[in-house]
């Protein structure tokens, strides 16, 4: 990760576990769709914010926010190996976990790559195909 983007990440994180230790859910869960819109390209930052969006529909009593995050705590590694990671995605379970969204937030605009995941992806299928040509 970038050291910008990962600087970013980190300090909408400190204000996410600021926010939840407060008990203002729905403010740490907003820090946390911005920390998921930084960190999803890296596996760690990205099982965290779901970690912690988890947590928040924990306290809050939201059932299917509770589903959905633990849904995309499985699929994190899957999808980071397969390479489809949706660009602006905000990882909440209100929206499609395997849907791009456009980044509206002109500061993470800046500080956010672009990329196309379908690019991630055709890349990893080659380098699988190349690992089975050479295998067998």
């Amino acid at each position: 990760m970038a050291s910008l983007l990962r600087l970013h990440y980190r300090l909408a994180m400190r204000d996410a576990k600021v926010a939840f230790a407060a008990h203002n859910y729905a403010q740490a869960f907003q820090l946390l769709e911005r920390a998921h819109v930084l960190g999803q390209r890296n596996v760690l930052a990205h099982w965290q914010s779901h970690w912690w969006m988890l947590r928040c529909g924990l306290r809050q009593g939201h059932r299917r926010e509770v589903f959905g995050q633990v849904l995309r705590l499985f699929a994190v590694v899957p999808g980071f190996v397969l390479g489809w990671v949706p660009l602006g995605n905000t990882g909440g379970a209100n929206v499609s976990a395997l849907q791009p969204m456009p980044i509206t937030d002109p500061t993470l605009r800046v500080i956010v790559p672009t990329y196309s995941c379908w690019w991630d992806v055709l890349i990893r299928i080659a380098v699988v195909a190349m690992i089975v040509f050479v295998w067998f």
